[in-house]
C-alpha cells in the first residue's frame, strides 16, 4: 500500500488488479454491493457501524486472499484521523565515536640507597642511648598505693511482700457472623478453527477486541455475564463450563452472544437499513 493510498482505493486497486467485479464479491462473502461500494469510495458516513464494517472487511480480505490484520489495523487508523498508511522512519544519525582515554604512567617509586638506611639506623641508636643515660627523671621506684581493707556492711534485708495475683478479665462474648455466600463464577474457552474477529466483555471489564488465527485458544472467566460479538459463526469452538457448544451459525455469519451462569442468549445484530435511493 503506497504512501497517500487510503484504505478504500487500495481494497478496490487489489480487487481490479485480480479481474474480479464487485458483484462477485458481494455474492461470495454475502456483504451488500452498496456496502461494498461505500468502503471502496471511502464513504464512511454511510456505513453501519465500526463494529459490523470489521467483519465485512475480514470477509473482504479474506475472499481477496489479503492480511486481515494489516487491513484492520488501517482501518483503526482511520476511525482516530491518522493516514492509512504510517510515514516511514527517518535513517538516524550516526553516532561519533569518543576517542579512547590515554592510560596514565604509572608514578616512579622513590628507591633507599643501602648508605642512606644505615646512617638513619645509627642516628636512632644515638639519640635513645643518650636519652637513656642522662634522663633528668629520679631512678628511684615509685611508691606503692596500700589498699584498703574494704568494710563490709550490713545487708539491708527487705520485707517480702505478698505476691497478689493479677485480675484476670473474663473474654469478651463470641458473636457468630453470618456467612455471604460468593457467587460461582463460570468459565468459557474458544479455539479458532478459523481466522475469526471476537470482541469480548467479562462482567464490568473493559471490552477487547482479539483476532483468532487458527489454533489460537483462551479462556474467559466472569460472575455475572460474558458478551460477546462473533464475526465468524463457524470459525470458533465454544465450551462452557467444560462441555462443548453447537456453532451458532456458518462462516462469515456474525452473532452476538451472552453468557451466563444460566446458559447462552444468542442474538442476530441488525441489518443496516439501505440508504434511500
Amino acid at each position: 500500500m503506497d504512501e497517500g493510498e487510503t484504505l478504500g482505493s487500495y481494497l478496490k486497486n487489489q480487487r481490479e488488479s485480480k479481474k474480479i467485479s464487485l458483484r462477485e464479491v458481494a455474492k461470495s462473502t454475502r456483504v451488500r454491493e452498496h456496502i461494498l461500494r461505500a468502503i471502496e469510495e471511502d464513504r464512511h458516513d454511510l456505513l453501519p457501524p465500526a463494529t459490523y464494517v470489521r467483519g465485512f472487511l475480514l470477509a473482504y480480505a479474506r475472499y481477496l486472499r489479503l492480511d486481515p490484520d494489516d487491513v484492520l489495523l488501517r482501518y483503526e487508523r482511520v476511525l482516530r484521523g491518522e493516514p492509512a498508511t504510517p510515514p516511514r522512519p527517518q535513517p538516524s544519525k550516526p553516532t561519533q565515536e569518543v576517542p579512547p582515554t590515554q592510560p596514565q604512567k604509572p608514578k616512579k617509586r622513590i628507591l633507599w640507597n643501602t648508605k642512606q638506611t644505615w646512617v638513619v639506623v645509627v642516628v636512632l641508636v644515638a639519640s635513645f642511648s643518650i636519652f637513656y643515660f642522662f634522663s633528668p627523671f629520679s631512678s628511684k621506684p615509685p611508691i606503692e598505693h596500700v589498699l584498703k581493707k574494704p568494710v563490709l556492711e550490713k545487708p539491708i534485708i527487705k520485707e517480702q511482700v505478698p505476691v497478689v495475683p493479677p485480675i484476670i478479665a473474663p473474654p469478651p462474648p463470641v458473636t457468630e457472623t453470618t456467612s455471604v455466600p460468593e457467587k460461582k463464577s463460570f468459565s468459557l474457552q474458544l479455539k479458532a478453527v478459523e481466522e475469526t474477529w471476537v470482541r469480548l466483555q467479562a462482567d464490568d471489564q473493559p471490552s477487547r477486541e482479539m483476532t483468532f488465527q487458527p489454533g489460537d485458544a483462551i479462556s474467559v472467566q466472569a460472575s455475572n455475564r460474558i458478551y460477546m460479538i462473533l464475526g465468524n459463526a463457524g470459525g470458533l469452538e465454544l465450551t462452557l463450563n467444560g462441555k462443548p457448544l453447537e456453532k451458532f451459525g456458518k462462516s462469515g455469519e456474525v452473532f452476538i452472544l451472552i453468557f451466563t451462569p444460566q446458559g447462552v442468549e444468542v442474538k442476530r445484530p441488525e441489518k443496516p437499513k439501505p440508504p434511500p435511493d
